[in-house]
């Protein structure tokens, strides 16, 4: 009686186990729906790819995440995040101070700089004096806007939003503005295209300003989540020291985009 007992409890145990592994949700993984090359774009058949891609996957896999992605409307993505519908956004999102009183971040996994890029015919500088009476097109909600609104727009120049980056890109080529701004990566691979390539070419990177700019790029995670934090950094710093993240990284790039 005693050992028919001893199997049912333990056959509870291994059931109520099962039960909660089973109900385990995966982690939503949140990033910007429109292509952002070469972080994030869909191939022909609608699978997503790229660094950013690669570096979920890694991250996951050291955390022992169970990762789903999830595409989202960039300029929806941090309430997104905040309501619950994702829980963490890996999508080239900067650590600013801003976004600190909604958010928090992992530390840093990536840090590039900002550059505008122009018509090939035309000469100026990424400055305030070599953008004054011209007009550059930025994404919505990015630190490019905050950026080129206050250095660029309040000295001269008329700064023009667009939802995806793409479509700034694509005014650009058609000629509808002179300039663009953005991170400098995601515009060397439009400059790259062939349309990139006929159209225009690199005018410079901006001064630097880290309290519009950020400290980098992080994971974006709810306030409070500080085990899913403690987790995620402890991912970067282990692919990092395994070799994992150069791996990846030098399919897309011929430098360190880590940063200093």
């Amino acid at each position: 009686m005693k050992k028919t007992l001893k199997t049912i409890a333990l056959s509870l145990a291994l059931g109520i186990a099962a039960a909660g592994a089973a109900s385990a949700e995966p982690v939503k993984v949140g990033f910007a729906a429109e292509p952002y090359p070469p972080f994030t774009s869909p191939d022909a058949s609608g699978n997503w790819e790229g660094w950013e891609v690669d570096f979920q996957k890694a991250i996951c896999a050291e955390a022992k995440l169970d990762c789903v992605i999830t595409p989202v409307a960039w300029d929806g993505i941090i309430p997104a995040l905040t309501s619950k519908k994702i829980d963490m956004i890996i999508g080239s999102m900067s650590i600013t101070e801003e976004r600190l009183k909604t958010i928090d971040f992992s530390d840093k996994y990536y840090n590039t700089p900002t550059g505008v890029i122009g018509p090939k015919s035309e000469t100026f500088e990424a400055t305030p004096e070599g953008l004054k009476g011209k007009t550059i097109g930025v994404q919505v909600s990015t630190i490019h806007q905050v950026y080129a609104a206050k250095y660029f727009g309040e000295n001269g120049a008329t700064v023009k939003e667009y939802q995806t980056q793409d479509e700034a890109n694509n005014d650009l080529a058609a000629g509808r503005l002179d300039a663009v701004q953005a991170d400098s990566i995601a515009l060397g691979a439009f400059l790259q295209s062939d349309q990139g390539k006929e159209c225009c070419d690199l005018k410079g990177m901006v001064k630097d300003d880290p309290t519009i700019l950020g400290a980098g790029v992080g994971i974006g995670i709810r306030k409070g989540e500080d085990e899913l934090k403690g987790k995620l950094n402890a991912a970067i710093k282990a692919i990092r020291a395994n070799g994992t993240y150069d791996t990846f990284s030098k399919k897309y790039f011929d430098f360190n985009i880590y940063g200093e």
